[in-house]
């Protein structure tokens, strides 16, 4: 089993997942029949009752949204990973007067991108 350095080491973009890690999201891979990982799936419930959501396919295909808590989409990104989780970095709280509150439309029940 590889430790996280050596594991950071050689995928140095997984540095920006733990980055979401250190910052309160909690992850869940998913696995093939030989217990390769396929994607990752991440959230972060707010206690505001908003949560954000990523799925990582691969290095360039990642995607992430910020839902209320009736499932209205208020924030959208697809891209590669450093791009989304870069853009998850900066999204501000929901608490923070700059956060997204516009409604965009509805989440999808069960989020994958595109």
């Amino acid at each position: 089993m590889s430790t996280e350095i050596e594991v950071l080491t050689a995928y140095p973009e997984l540095r920006r997942l733990a980055e979401l890690r250190d910052a309160g999201w909690l992850f869940m891979p998913t696995c093939d029949a030989n217990g390769d990982v396929t994607k990752v799936t991440g959230l972060r419930p707010y206690p505001e009752g908003v949560a954000d959501a990523l799925h990582v396919g691969s290095q360039t295909d990642a995607g992430a949204l910020r839902m209320d808590h009736t499932g209205g989409l208020l924030w959208q990104r697809d891209g590669t990973v450093a791009d989304v989780v870069g853009a998850l970095l900066a999204l501000p709280a929901p608490s923070d007067p700059l956060a997204p509150r516009l409604v965009r439309g509805a989440a999808p029940r069960l989020w994958t991108p595109r």
